[in-house]
């Protein structure tokens, strides 16, 4: 779609919201790759957040907004019995003049508008240990919030995504194919990646015989996903809910530490420096259990440092699979890009491994 079509269609769509409008004012708003998102200002000044939402990869948007408002209401309500403000606590989804949570529009795209969530700001980077146990303690009441919420009603927003044997399967099948003739170089990493084989059942394992619940999961916990206060600084919502669905409550965690416990970045070449940062790990984990309220049960307590490496895994596992197959999924900056990134997700794995006891919570 051109700039001239989005915006054309994005007109279409405010009219979609008409009651809350008129809107003199729809800019692009954020820094987000996948959805396109307008700030909108209508002539009370009230402002709201428009998104038209990507179908190709959400391929399902009814079902993401089902996920989103269900689960909304569900945090909505809490928050109101422990006396927190309703209109920011969770995310408010706006309805159609139509009644209805999104707009389709003469194209087939879908469009869905939030309330803006004044007087909040959100953050890029962590600048310190306190501002990563802040995100920890949000991402856990996330999952205390919703701990009584039935995950199994919810939609798979992506199917299989974070399924990691699924993901193992992906990588053995890449290397078998090797459309693009790079396996021959990569033997290192396929040989470590078959050595833990075993080792990617475990979560799936642990759901089959009972003792791992299904939960509510947000499946991208990065910093940048919480709003914090403008003045405390203090968290006040998760957002982003695209990716709700159900899962395990240590692969949010996991996916957490894979990034922000590494001592390297994502995508480091000199992998002398990826370790994991012990004093960060354990920071998030007692603001995440914190956060929790003592929902998690002991079972879960103890398989978030396996969710650590289990997402560190996986993810080296995607890296290493796009390359293979011609880096068509993750956007990539430099020849080899998604191969640094795959080296440096296993060698934090290793590293993990190497920190097994002391990584344990109780």
């Amino acid at each position: 779609m051109t700039r001239e079509e989005l915006c054309a269609k994005k007109e279409e769509a405010l009219a979609a919201f008409g009651k809350n409008g008129p809107f003199p004012s729809c800019e692009p708003y954020g820094n987000g790759h996948i959805n396109d998102t307008f700030l909108a200002i209508s002539q009370s000044g009230r402002r709201y957040i428009l998104q038209r939402i990507n179908h190709m990869i959400f391929t399902r948007p009814d079902e993401i907004m089902e996920n989103i408002l269900a689960v909304t209401e569900h945090i909505r309500k809490k928050g109101e019995a422990e006396g927190l403000d309703t209109e920011r606590c969770t995310l408010s989804v706006v309805k159609t003049d139509g009644g209805d949570s999104f707009y389709k529009d003469s194209i087939g795209s879908f469009w869905r508008m939030y309330d803006f969530c004044e007087h909040t700001v959100a953050k890029e980077k962590v600048s310190c240990k306190k501002e990563f146990t802040d995100c920890a303690e949000a991402f856990g009441k996330f999952q205390g919030q919703l701990a009584d919420f039935d995950a199994s009603v919810l939609h798979e927003a992506i199917k299989n995504f974070h399924n990691t044997p699924v993901r193992y399967e992906n990588l053995m099948r890449a290397a078998k194919k090797d459309i693009c003739g790079r396996a021959a170089e990569v033997q290192k990493e396929i040989q470590f990646a078959m050595e833990r084989a075993e080792f990617v059942k475990v979560l799936e394992n642990a759901r089959a015989n009972g003792s791992l619940p299904l939960r509510v999961t947000h499946n991208d916990t990065k910093l940048n996903n919480i709003l914090f206060d403008a003045d405390t600084q203090l968290p006040v919502c998760v957002i982003d809910l695209d990716t709700v669905m159900p899962g395990y409550s240590v692969n949010d965690f996991g996916d957490s530490i894979r990034f922000g416990a590494n001592t390297a970045a994502e995508d480091e070449t000199d992998l002398s420096k990826v370790s994991l940062d012990l004093d960060l790990y354990r920071a998030y984990a007692e603001g995440f259990l914190r956060g929790a309220e003592g929902r998690l049960t002991d079972t879960e307590i103890d398989l978030m440092p396996i969710g650590a490496r289990m997402m560190t895994l996986e993810c080296g596992l995607r890296f290493l699979t796009d390359y293979l197959e011609g880096d068509v999924y993750f956007r990539t900056s430099r020849p080899g890009h998604n191969l640094d990134r795959c080296r440096c997700q296993f060698a934090l794995v290793a590293d993990m491994e190497a920190k097994e006891e002391e990584m344990k919570l109780r």
